[in-house]
């Protein structure tokens, strides 16, 4: 059977494809340095498909589109936005697992939307980028959730969602080693009066809530509250939820976090390590 063996949440900040060096040097090289010991990581755990959450800006899907939960099974390729500055490419899935996934999820309540071909934006191809282009052998699936445009996808269901992809996963008669990577936030207000603000104060109660699993103290933030303390970007804590959902038990280690103004957002990493 195929097991989930690793868990990470990491930043996909558009700039860290685009224009890393606009930021300060030393925080550069600590955020470059959390995504090769996730690459090394995902090495050392034999990792051959990763699942990564992400959530559109209005760059994939748009008012005439909008799903609460989608599922990439067939071609992938990306980036969407050429103004990241890397040429459109495929990009490796893995079809069967993908497809496992979505009548895992149709069988179990949840009304998946599918792409059978999908070009990513930023939110996924910025973590595909640093931790899974250069490796040997490594799959990706993409999964996109409501967390960056209204109607938002609720939080409750994005903890449900995660622990249907570990049951999934489980359910596999494959024998990959999968790896499931929640992406964004943290603090950052996109296209708002406050862009470039980073609230570190908050940054900080939500890590160590994160590194608690206090998933009950997660759902009690209130959409109004997150989107006046830490902006409509720090929303994407669901697509972190979806990853705390999937494994059990974790003890927490925080890869790094810096307050990244010219990034304009807080920018945080962190592995749950677990027994498989």
């Amino acid at each position: 059977m195929a097991s989930l063996v690793g868990a990470f949440c990491t930043a996909h900040v558009p700039l860290i494809a685009s224009q890393p060096g606009v930021a300060d040097k030393r925080q550069v090289e600590v955020v470059m340095a959390a995504f090769a010991r996730i690459r090394a990581r995902l090495t050392e755990l034999r990792v051959d498909t990763a699942i990564v959450i992400g959530d559109d800006h209005y760059t994939i899907f748009g008012p005439h589109c909008l799903p609460s939960m989608l599922i990439g099974i067939g071609d992938v390729d990306g980036p969407h936005e050429n103004w990241l500055g890397h040429k459109r490419a495929p990009i490796a899935n893995n079809p069967a697992m993908a497809t496992h996934i979505m009548k895992y999820g149709h069988d179990h309540g949840f009304d998946w939307a599918v792409a059978k071909a999908l070009t990513i934006d930023h939110s996924t191809f910025v973590p595909y980028l640093k931790i899974i282009k250069d490796l040997d052998n490594v799959r990706m699936i993409p999964v996109y959730i409501a967390a960056g445009v209204e109607p938002l996808i609720r939080p409750k269901r994005c903890v449900q969602l995660g622990e249907m992809i570990r049951d999934a996963v489980a359910a596999h008669e494959g024998n990959e080693r999968v790896a499931i990577v929640g992406t964004g936030g943290l603090s950052h207000w996109v296209g708002m009066a406050e862009m470039g603000k980073v609230n570190e104060e908050f940054d900080h109660q939500l890590i160590d809530m994160i590194k608690r699993r206090d998933i009950d103290a997660m759902l009690a933030l209130s959409d109004d509250y997150v989107l006046e303390t830490a902006g409509n970007g720090a929303l994407e804590y669901r697509n972190w939820l979806v990853a705390m959902g999937a494994v059990k038990e974790y003890e927490c280690e925080l890869l790094c976090y810096e307050p990244i103004r010219p990034w304009v957002t807080g920018t945080a990493m962190v592995e749950f390590r677990f027994s498989a």
